[in-house]
């Protein structure tokens, strides 16, 4: 058991203020902010401190598909009036709704808009045809879009899905169930952090589709601006995964992925059992070994330390606790309905400057004759044939697929998420064979806006001197708990020197604790008495400290209220008290 000092004093001040804010009842100034008011906040406040942005123009790029969200955004796009099957028999519908407009948080264009996920904890599915479908089959195929978290991402997926070509592709009927290709993106909830790479690889025996997971795939950046991601996937089954442009992870499809995308080729032969009279175990108890006639298993771990002597400054006939002598009984205190009052019980503080209190015993000690239960030393078996393994047949579902790179045809993109989080933004996507063409497109939008995003976010961030608070009332706590401290004792003498009653309206938290901070310091070392021996010298003085400034603080408090010092009194025990019992 540890007892950290620090946050022992920290929670007798932050005690002493809930009490004292809780008597004012102030409830009133408590507000909930809708979402669509917290988006508003972070427009005008990205917006306020934003340069002036460039304007949105349409790329004269061309590729198998690209898409900016112009005007005409929704000739393309459907969203998906299916139901999402789940594992568990239970139908979800996508309710999620979309929406293509500018961004609210550190907008880094002017015009540039991109496809919104417009509710949390929603089912969303939405899906667009390409032109013509897009074979990879002996080209390099490009994957490039922006995402932009504007609410952040604690649990939800911002993943795209290439959808493989058929005729029964339906954009009203896209769903969870509905073939793709290759899934590609950030996914991140609660520790699992990461950017997708999945793709369907089709047997060449079987005719079945089986998904290859990326084994290490790289970690999401959990960010407000805009992020680029990038997967370019060579011909010769190399692939490369970036990020705003910057390389983040490459490697082979035919090494990096679970399952491989090849089998191997020879398996252990089911048929083949381990004969019953294998011996297997290296290492045995040596039959020949006896245990010594001196050994004794009785004998206990640790023994009591007969040479230990009582400190000299052990308080025997001193209790741990005793009843609180500054603590009175409250006026509004009723014997009848409250029954009879006691005095809360404090730490001793008499035990503080000892060694300890109350009944002393010995210490125990390690046995030097403890040997524990004994067991005969291990020998080499000699019977030992080694680790049994089946012997190895030829893989009957062996293949070899020396070009996985070679998808699927593909014939539309879908996003068929599910988030906790709304207000992520999809944008400038790029499907198609040529990295430069993608590199282009990322030139003329997200490496134009990119930086004008991060100074909007950094101009956003509070200001060294903004962080400083102006006067002892704008002080919290957690910011700067000594300075909190000192201000807030200042403050209440300054106005306990012309009016204790006020001192106590006005600076509440410091009334109910002083009584907090003197009880904490005693505390402190009551917890370590407890434990069994003699305090830390380094915390049994800090607890000292803390005991003599609370005491040093009271009587600067008593000499400043001299006028109306009893009725100051009367309100500090009292909140003390109820606090207390």
């Amino acid at each position: 058991m540890r007892f950290n000092v620090a946050a022992a004093a920290s929670a007798a001040l932050l005690v002493s203020g809930v009490y004292a804010h809780g008597d004012h009842g102030d409830h009133g100034d408590q507000k909930v902010l809708k979402d669509d008011s917290a988006s508003s906040a972070a427009a005008e406040s990205s917006t306020a401190v934003a340069p002036e942005l460039p304007t949105f123009t349409p790329t004269k790029l061309k590729a198998p598909f690209l898409e900016q969200f112009t005007d005409d955004w929704e000739k393309r796009w459907k969203p998906s009036h299916a139901k999402k099957d789940s594992k568990d028999d239970e139908e979800w519908a996508y309710v999620g709704e979309w929406a293509v407009e500018e961004p609210i948080v550190y907008k880094g264009m002017e015009g540039d808009k991109g496809l919104v996920v417009k509710n949390a904890a929603a089912h969303h599915a939405i899906s667009a045809k390409f032109p013509k479908k897009l074979d990879p089959k002996g080209k390099t195929l490009v994957v490039q879009y922006e995402v932009k978290l504007q609410n952040g991402l604690e649990c939800g997926g911002a993943y795209m899905k290439l959808l493989r070509e058929n005729k029964a592709l339906h954009l009203d009927e896209f769903s969870n169930t509905t073939p793709y290709v290759i899934m590609f993106g950030p996914d991140k909830c609660g520790h699992t952090n990461k950017v997708h790479f999945i793709f369907n690889h089709k047997n060449p025996k079987t005719g079945e589709y089986e998904e290859k997971h990326l084994t290490s795939p790289p970690a999401a950046k959990i960010v407000k601006t805009t992020e680029l991601y990038t997967l370019i996937v060579h011909p010769n089954n190399t692939y490369i995964i970036q990020q705003n442009g910057e390389q983040i992870k490459e490697g082979s499809l035919l090494e990096d992925f679970t399952p491989a995308v090849n089998p191997a080729k020879e398996i252990d032969d089911p048929k083949d059992k381990k004969p019953d009279d294998w011996v297997d175990e290296a290492r045995i108890a040596d039959p020949e070994a006896k245990k010594p006639e001196d050994w004794d298993e009785d004998a206990p771990y640790e023994i009591v330390d007969e040479e230990a002597t009582k400190p000299d400054d052990w308080l025997v006939d001193e209790p741990l606790t005793v009843p609180d002598p500054e603590a009175q009984k409250p006026e509004d205190w009723d014997d009848e309905e409250d029954g009879d009052w006691i005095a809360p019980t404090v730490p001793n503080p008499k035990c503080a400057d000892a060694s300890g209190c109350g009944p002393w015993v010995k210490p125990m000690k390690k046995n030097p004759d403890y040997k524990g239960k004994w067991t005969a030393p291990l020998i080499d078996n000699p019977a030992y044939k080694g680790v049994w393994a089946p012997r190895k047949i030829k893989n009957p579902d062996y293949f070899e697929d020396k070009t996985p790179a070679n998808f699927e045809p593909i014939g539309a993109i879908g996003f068929e998420i599910w988030t906790m989080q709304n207000n992520i933004l999809f944008d400038n996507i790029y499907i198609g064979h040529s990295a430069e063409d993608a590199r282009k497109l990322a030139d003329e939008t997200f490496f134009v806006k990119h930086p004008l995003e991060e100074l909007a976010e950094v101009a956003d961030k509070p200001k060294e001197d903004e962080t400083k608070p102006t006067s002892p009332t704008d002080l919290k706590f957690t910011d700067d708990p000594v300075t909190y401290i000192k201000e807030k004792l200042d403050l209440f003498i300054t106005i306990a020197k012309k009016d204790p009653i006020e001192a106590i309206k006005f600076v509440p938290e410091v009334a109910g604790g002083l009584a907090a901070l003197t009880v904490t310091a005693i505390a402190i070392l009551a917890s370590l008495v407890s434990l069994g021996g003699s305090p830390v010298p380094a915390a049994k003085k800090v607890a000292t400290d803390v005991k003599e400034k609370a005491k040093d603080v009271k009587d600067k408090v008593a000499e400043a209220a001299a006028t109306g010092a009893e009725a100051a009194k009367a309100e500090v025990n009292k909140r003390a008290t109820r606090s207390q019992q």
